[in-house]
């Protein structure tokens, strides 16, 4: 590992969550000193912070300019945005702004490969380490999924780092230096933080700064970096003789690598066909290591998925259950139906409902009323997702996920399909999208065993 030297070595850390609470130990081990802060004016583990920390001032509530100012550094949380007014003022300044990632990538020298992107990227990061150590490498796998980057330098010398990164973490991220990238996809998310879709782009454009390769979507041209100088390598749902794509053979979609196929959609555990998208992407970004296909193959025929990620539940008086919480958005819901839509033999049952973080749902509506889908909304904010969806789509409109699976369960007939992708975050009513996700599949539980909500 090569070191960094900075002129003044007085940091402070903003945000005091998971990943704060691992920039500052990080800051410790280095011999930095280091101030720690947190937006919040109450903090429940405060006291326990500042034994932990006995050098460290610790301060809570809003930021201030003045205060920020003597720091040479700041070492941002994601759960922090960069517009706020005092972090602005900082960097007119002349501080420096970071984030975990940048630490971490300044320090390590195993390659980087770095996946972005508004849907699939726990499931095509967590695939792409499985076929990595399939090859028999190293792999250290962390940031947006699991454990922060920097609590991977515990783990001892890495062959590959494979990262997911979210907007946020790229805000901070302005030399990643990845050997290989890509962008996954790009739909409306996160604009209650964001000014628009082109200051959202912007972000997740930074995952291609001094990148040696990128992992194109061929489908989805707004996820293409600025400069196709780089050397590429791409992936499409269409039928190509380059690189990673789809063909139908037997009536079955089939992954081609260069014009040969590679495996079958029926030989897969995991279901739908933005799946087959991720498996492609998986597959090109582990390429330049693989020596053996039919390892790497292997592991992901085997692979089965992350739960609240299009997760199979259970089939319940012949009805598929589905819980897919991690649908977040109205790009990974419209992914999710797509998904799964062709291979429902009935009607589909869709949940929507939650916190909607200023998307707009008109599309994923005129979706649901193409295909004829039912759709239940909850939460609160279903008002504002009932106003958006066409008046032609099928709705009940209630208080809660309970109610809603109610009412679906209540006309689902044999062959139909319950498909919980929310397209909305879940602090209205759950902790977390995975606690959301935990109580759908407690629904389909009880009504497997008889028992109605």
């Amino acid at each position: 590992m090569t070191q960094i030297q900075y002129a003044n070595n007085k940091r402070l850390i903003i945000g005091l969550g998971m990943t704060g609470l691992s920039a500052a130990r990080y800051c410790i081990q280095q011999g930095w000193p280091v101030d720690l802060c947190d937006t919040r004016a109450q903090l429940p583990q405060a006291d326990e912070i500042r034994r932990e920390f006995p050098h460290s001032r610790l301060t809570l509530g809003p930021l201030l300019a003045d205060d920020l100012r003597h720091y040479q550094q700041l070492i941002v949380s994601p759960g922090v945005a960069l517009s706020e007014p005092a972090i602005v003022q900082a960097m007119a300044h002349g501080v420096d702004v970071v984030g975990d990632v940048q630490l971490f990538a300044d320090v390590v020298t195993a390659p980087i490969v770095a996946i972005t992107g508004s849907n699939g990227k726990s499931t095509v990061t967590t695939l792409t380490a499985e076929i990595l150590k399939s090859a028999g490498l190293r792999v250290g796998m962390g940031g947006n999924i699991g454990i922060p980057v920097l609590d991977l330098l515990a783990q001892g010398e890495m062959d590959v780092y494979v990262l997911e990164l979210s907007s946020f973490q790229l805000e901070t991220t302005p030399r990643l230096s990845a050997h290989s990238a890509t962008i996954l996809n790009i739909s409306a998310d996160h604009l209650d933080r964001y000014a628009d879709m082109t200051d959202y782009v912007h972000a997740k454009q930074r995952i291609f700064q001094d990148c040696q390769r990128v992992v194109l979507n061929r489908d989805d041209p707004v996820s293409w970096p600025l400069d196709l100088s780089m050397s590429t390598v791409g992936f499409t749902t269409e039928s190509s003789q380059q690189d990673f794509a789809l063909v139908q053979t037997d009536g079955v979609d089939a992954v081609t690598r260069d014009g040969h196929i590679v495996l079958r959609s029926d030989e897969l555990r995991m279901k739908g066909r933005h799946n087959l998208a991720n498996v492609m992407a998986a597959l090109a970004l582990a390429q330049p290591w693989l020596t053996d296909w039919k390892a790497a193959v292997h592991t992901v025929k085997v692979f089965a998925g992350l739960p609240h990620r299009c997760q199979w539940v259970a089939s319940v008086q012949g009805v598929d259950c589905y819980n897919d919480s991690k649908g977040t958005n109205v790009g990974s819901t419209m992914a999710a139906i797509a998904g799964l839509h062709p291979s429902t033999r009935g009607r589909m049952w869709l949940f929507l409902g939650g916190v909607a973080k200023g998307q707009d749902f008109s599309q994923l509506g005129e979706l649901c009323e193409q295909l004829g889908i039912r759709v239940c909304v909850y939460g609160q904010d279903r008002a504002a997702l009932t106003e958006q969806l066409s008046r032609s789509v099928i709705m009940a409109v209630v208080n809660t996920l309970s109610e809603a699976f109610a009412v679906a369960t209540n006309a689902a007939r044999d062959g139909d399909v319950l498909l919980f992708s929310p397209a909305c975050a879940s602090f209205d009513q759950f902790d977390h999208y995975e606690a959301r996700g935990e109580y759908f599949v407690s629904l389909v539980t009880a009504w497997q065993s008889g028992c109605r909500p």
